[in-house]
């Protein structure tokens, strides 16, 4: 029977690794250093998902580029500490992933991440091989923007309609919805459940370990 989809593509925080109070702590600390005032983690949550640079236009309004780039610096600074204890894949996301891919499906990473932190959490973790492709918020426009993914299904031979972004922010789905491929959220990342729905994804997982179970009910 064919599957309905060929393409998984994962963002990564929020959605396979439990980063969000990690993001949290680097953005506060970014805040400190420069003497500004320190975002709410509400504030800070909201953006997870975005590239950097868009993520601290939102946080910091009426910043200049100046500005704006000293807290990139400064939150990477933070993040790549290797002091920092590193973040952990949510229970149950290593096994997913590679049962899929022993399934045979194509997988892919579509992340805010740049691309040094995503190659430091991928060689952390193991599941590089995994995937056969990525982006990163530094070598594509950001989220919601769609090229990203477009330039991973160009890569990898796919269309919109057999391929399903897996997220769990609003930029996530509206990413997809704008590549005209298939979203499905997760509610136990940064975006509440409700939020999520409101870009009509086919679904909304409470756990990742959940996945295969979905696909194989919609084929």
């Amino acid at each position: 029977m064919k599957r309905k989809f060929t393409l998984l593509v994962f963002d990564w925080d929020g959605t396979l690794m439990d980063s969000v109070a990690n993001i949290v702590e680097c953005v506060r600390g970014a805040a400190i250093d420069l003497g500004l005032e320190i975002p709410t983690d509400d504030a800070i949550k909201n953006i997870i998902g975005l590239g950097l640079k868009e993520a601290v236009t939102e946080m910091f309004p009426g910043a200049d580029d100046e500005l704006v780039w000293q807290v990139v610096e400064r939150y990477r600074v933070h993040f790549l500490d290797h002091r920092r204890p590193e973040s952990e894949l949510f229970p149950g996301a290593d096994e997913t992933l590679r049962l899929l891919a022993d399934a045979g499906y194509m997988m892919a990473v579509a992340t805010g991440k740049g691309r040094a932190g995503l190659d430091r959490v991928l060689a952390y973790t193991g599941l590089g091989e995994l995937f056969h492709a990525s982006r990163c918020a530094d070598e594509s426009f950001s989220k919601p923007n769609p090229d990203m993914l477009l330039q991973i299904m160009d890569e990898l031979g796919t269309q919109g309609h057999e391929t399903l972004m897996i997220g769990d922010t609003e930029y996530d789905m509206q990413m997809a919805r704008s590549a005209n491929a298939h979203r499905l959220g997760v509610s136990y990342g940064s975006h509440t459940r409700e939020r999520l729905l409101q870009s009509e994804p086919l679904g909304c997982l409470d756990d990742i370990r959940e996945l295969p179970r979905w696909l194989e009910s919609i084929n």
